[in-house]
């Protein structure tokens, strides 16, 4: 009665079996979005979290995952620091807990080395 005879006779439209590439492309975009605005930045501060943990040495002034701030007094083995958080009272931390050190000690040079370059001035000078 209210159906016309052109819709009744209308053959089901099937989209059925094919690969769409364009129905992928927003979830890979998503993807590509996804790890440049999360993954990469994440992965460059570990990388710079890694490379500090590995640059300390004695006498480095550190703070702690707590928020305790002091200084490293002994390199314990790759995994742990002894840190001074007060007047002979020394703690032992994870290597990993260490969030950022707040001043770096100048590196001890070898006695040689500068005896020879005090020598080596000390003869340029008398010249």
């Amino acid at each position: 009665m209210f159906i016309t005879q052109a819709y009744a006779d209308a053959p089901a439209v099937s989209h059925g079996g094919g690969f769409d590439a364009m129905s992928f492309l927003p979830l890979a975009l998503i993807f590509v979005v996804f790890y440049f605005l999360i993954l990469r930045p994440q992965q460059k501060k570990a990388k710079q979290h890694q490379q500090m943990l590995s640059a300390i040495r004695r006498g480095d002034k550190v703070i702690i995952g707590g928020g305790i701030i002091g200084t490293i007094s002994k390199l314990t083995n790759d995994q742990e620091v002894q840190v001074e958080i007060a007047e002979e009272v020394r703690i032992r931390v994870m290597r990993s807990t260490i969030t950022e050190v707040l001043s770096k000690t100048d590196p001890v040079a070898n006695s040689d080395t500068d005896t020879a370059k005090s020598k080596k001035t000390k003869k340029v000078e008398n010249e």
